[in-house]
């Protein structure tokens, strides 16, 4: 049951006819779920037990559940402490802007607008911080049943900025994470963990307790690095391991610190084993980064199928860019191609690169989401690669020096390219029906995931890491992109979207070549 399909069924009670679904608490040691819904109208016992039933409905039979009904209507006052609560937990630097006399609130029917009164500094915050306001309007949307827009007011003078709102309000998109129930587990660690996991694709939140499952790619041990204390002492650095797991849906590398008593169980685990990994989901420098607390074995089930998501259908023809057809004279060989390993002629991949303007691909508080500004594919067909796709992209912001030295892409150049809107699509359309590679692919892949949600294009796809492949088959020093094209004799001009996609296929043939066969096949 979709949460839409949920909200319609809870929707047939008069007392429960604009109804949200605040929260849903999970008790891992009852093994059941509480959920908090909110109705603006009054409620009898009966819309309960009716709401108890849809819940019952739409949670497996081995967990518990309670049903929890809260009656809240959305006055001015109500909906100022809201966002003054959230901003403070959230955004502090924009809680020092914002105070509740600051808000202005009308409500108009089941709308409700807001209004921040601002300076002209403060007005440029927000508008740099273009993420805010829409988050603020989601919070309210699940605390209240109302829609709410949201918009920025003049101090001095008063009122909403002259920008008019459109007629049609758009629903708002609640995308909640998918899972899939662990099997065979056995414990190592610790056995009162949760048996639900996340999709890996799905894991582009911040979370203390997040758990996901999929089968070991890639292993190793490291150290961390010594310390010196105020006395000079060095202390030794801790050993750690990291791992590369891999589900149906996606990849994730992470860190854990072992402990002794089950140290020995954990090192025996290898690439090819399942496990279940509970831990924290943080944002590090930016970045969200997984440290798992606890690793047991556990599966997804046999004929686990990823959950497909709705979303707009891809374009029927190209708009901004339009592929390319190349041909790559080192491919062809007067003798004949060896033999290619059957995965590598039967599967179309496309790999991919992206220069951006940092490091955050991902929406998280306090951090603004950066902007990709080249992208640069090949398409690797039959074992060759066949078509290019690149376009330079408005990243509507000025570069810093840094990134500008790393990739030699300047304001100047990105002056008139299409924006990010304009060509997500058509990269979506580029990529449909194929497997996806990259190097460290996953840092590119939610870039275009979180883009192309924004036109309502659903990302998915299989992915491969050259930097993961590259790990198990080959002892280098590391396994930088230019590390692999030396070693295969591959020349490039590093860190440009294009050159660099172009060369990571090159590497991806000659790896999946040297194993004669796909990963996991």
């Amino acid at each position: 049951m979709t949460e839409s399909e949920f909200l319609a069924a809870l929707r047939e009670r008069e007392g429960l006819r604009r109804a949200v679904l605040q929260k849903i608490v999970i008790d891992t040691k009852l093994r059941g779920c509480t959920f908090e819904i909110v109705t603006d109208r009054a409620y009898s016992s009966e819309d309960e037990r009716a709401a108890s039933a849809v819940v019952r409905s739409a949670v497996p039979r081995s967990l518990g559940t309670a049903v929890r009904i809260h009656k809240l209507v959305a006055d001015a006052q109500l909906v100022r402490r809201k966002i003054v609560e959230y901003l403070a937990r959230n955004h502090r630097a924009a809680a020092a802007c914002v105070r509740e006399e600051d808000i202005d609130v009308q409500i108009e029917g089941d709308l409700v607008r807001f209004a921040f009164g601002v300076d002209a500094a403060e007005r440029g915050f927000f508008e740099k911080n273009a993420q805010l306001l829409p988050g603020v309007e989601r919070m309210l949307s699940h605390n209240f049943c109302s829609r709410f827009r949201g918009s920025l007011a003049d101090k001095d003078k008063g009122g909403i900025v002259e920008e008019e709102e459109p007629e049609e309000e758009e629903p708002f998109d609640y995308r909640p994470a998918r899972a899939f129930p662990v099997v065979d587990f056995q414990p190592i660690d610790e056995p009162n963990v949760p048996k639900m996991a996340t999709y890996l694709s799905d894991c582009d939140f911040q979370s203390n307790s997040l758990t996901v499952c999929g089968q070991i790619v890639h292993v190793e041990e490291r150290m961390t690095r010594a310390k010196t204390d105020a006395s000079g002492a060095v202390k030794e650095g801790r050993p750690y391991l990291r791992y590369t797991i891999a589900d149906a849906t996606g990849r994730m590398t992470f860190s854990y610190f072992p402990r002794k008593k089950t140290a020995d169980k954990i090192r025996a685990l290898q690439a090819g084993d399942s496990v279940v990994c509970t831990g924290a989901n943080e944002l590090y420098n930016g970045r969200l980064s997984y440290t798992a607390r606890y690793i047991n074995r556990g599966a997804p089930p046999a004929d686990f199928v990823p959950e497909k998501r709705a979303g707009k259908a891809l374009p029927l023809h190209y708009g901004r860019v339009h592929p390319e057809k190349i041909t790559d004279y080192n491919q062809l060989d007067l003798f004949g191609q060896p033999d290619l390993p059957q995965g590598l002629v039967e599967n179309t991949f496309v790999v991919f690169d992206l220069e951006t303007t940092g490091l955050v691909n991902a929406p998280a508080p306090g951090r603004t989401m950066d902007a990709i500004t080249e992208i640069g594919a090949v398409k690797i067909v039959g074992g060759e690669i066949r078509e290019k796709f690149t376009t330079l992209v408005d990243p509507e912001r000025s570069l810093s020096e840094e990134i500008v030295k790393l990739t030699g892409i300047t304001d100047e150049m990105l002056k008139g390219a299409p924006k990010i809107g304009e060509v997500i699509g058509d990269f979506c359309k580029f990529c449909d029906g194929c497997l996806l590679v990259g190097h460290n692919v996953q840092f590119d892949y939610k870039f275009i995931q979180y883009y192309a949600a924004q036109e309502e294009y659903i990302f998915e796809h299989k992915t491969y890491d050259t930097i993961s492949l590259a790990q198990g088959m080959l002892f280098l020093p590391n396994y930088k992109l230019n590390t692999l094209a030396d070693h295969f004799k591959i020349s490039f001009n590093h860190h440009r979207a294009w050159d660099d996609a172009f060369t990571t296929a090159k590497i991806f043939i000659e790896l999946i070549k040297a194993k004669k066969c796909l990963p996991n096949a």
